[in-house]
């Protein structure tokens, strides 16, 4: 029996590492143009994990084959692109890991599984969080060790966030909220970064700490 990991950044390949050393039946893909229908119907998986991908997977592909992806939101809240970020600027603290079946749908599908997830600290202590989650999530769902259901609830619909959507335009902001800010954007993403002038300050990294805020960054 095969199954497809299809994933491209570090956190995600990290488990798919994790994942090889368990189960040896996985095919990894990275590249979008490689995810196609012809592809996927020689390998014939049981099950195709999308963990972390920021492309349209091809309805014929939905229907044909169990798709489940892995959003950071206790759905049916915060649906769409940038959950972990939708969540932390408006001051979200505890949310979920979802295991879901993907349709034709943006994330309506029913859930697998889900596990606590706290959006509190780096994103690097997130992205260990979430390899944990899904790892452990995955080898339930091979283990046929969960129970589908319908989404409930009032659902909440939110925009993938744009490069542009990094500016900080001014700092007429609580420093609670340009901590959140900028450690919300930290690579891999779009840092956030203040305009001055013709500079461009650039903010890698923050850390706040009784009203205290300390700020990493460049200048360009």
């Amino acid at each position: 029996m095969n199954y497809v990991f299809c994933a491209y950044r570090d956190y995600s390949l990290e488990i798919f590492k994790k994942i090889k050393t368990k189960y040896k039946n996985f095919v990894l893909i990275t590249d979008p143009k490689l995810l196609t229908f012809k592809k996927i119907k020689k390998i014939d998986p049981k099950y195709i994990f999308f963990p972390d991908w920021s492309w349209i997977v091809p309805n014929e592909i939905i229907n044909n084959y169990d798709c489940i992806c892995f959003h950071e939101s206790n759905l049916p809240k915060f649906r769409g692109g940038s959950p972990i970020q939708n969540q932390i600027i408006r001051g979200i603290k505890k949310t979920k890991t979802t295991a879901f079946l993907m349709t034709e749908h943006l994330d309506q599908g029913d859930i697998l599984l889900q596990r606590n997830l706290s959006l509190e600290g780096t994103l690097n202590d997130i992205f260990s969080q979430m390899i944990k989650n899904d790892y452990e999530m995955i080898v339930k769902i091979l283990q046929g060790k969960f129970k589908k259901r319908k989404q409930s609830g009032r659902p909440t619909y939110f925009k993938r966030r744009k490069p542009e959507d990094s500016e900080l335009k001014n700092l007429n902001h609580s420093k609670k909220f340009i901590y959140n800010f900028i450690r919300m954007l930290s690579d891999p993403y779009p840092n956030a970064f203040l305009k001055v002038g013709d500079k461009k300050m650039v903010f890698k990294a923050a850390s706040f700490d009784q009203n205290k805020l300390n700020i990493e960054g460049e200048i360009e």
